[in-house]
């Protein structure tokens, strides 16, 4: 059985390696990308199928989180979505895709865990 994979998406380089690490250690294999367009063109180019997809709201330039969720869920559309952000979360209801989880900045190692394991139990079970 292949390890799930996950597409993490943040723009701070300490944040996004704190997640792979911690994310890789409970058994998730990771491919991070520091924008929307690097993610977009990954999950695009790539024979890859990304069983999850974690991104910050806040990514710079380009696309926010919000809009590449829903570009993800087009392309996939029964990827797990979690958001992380430092602000954005009172907007989640409002903006983010259907079945997502937004987690408030500082995210801790188990409550990302528990996160992502939860809505991939989630969606295995509907599948």
């Amino acid at each position: 059985m292949s390890l799930p994979k996950i597409l993490v998406v943040e723009d701070d380089a300490l944040l996004c390696f704190a997640m792979e690490i911690a994310l890789e250690h409970h058994g998730f294999e990771v491919i991070a990308a520091s924008c929307a367009s690097k993610a977009m063109n990954l999950l695009c180019d790539s024979t890859t199928r990304y069983d999850a997809l974690i991104t910050d709201i806040r990514l710079g330039d380009g696309d926010d989180g919000w809009s590449l969720a829903h570009q993800v869920r087009e392309l996939v559309p029964e990827i797990a979505v979690v958001y992380v952000t430092g602000e954005g979360a009172p907007d989640w209801p409002r903006l983010g895709v259907s079945e997502s989880v937004a987690l408030q900045k500082p995210v801790h190692e188990a409550q990302l865990v528990d996160c992502i394991s939860g809505l991939l139990s989630r969606r295995r079970k509907l599948n």
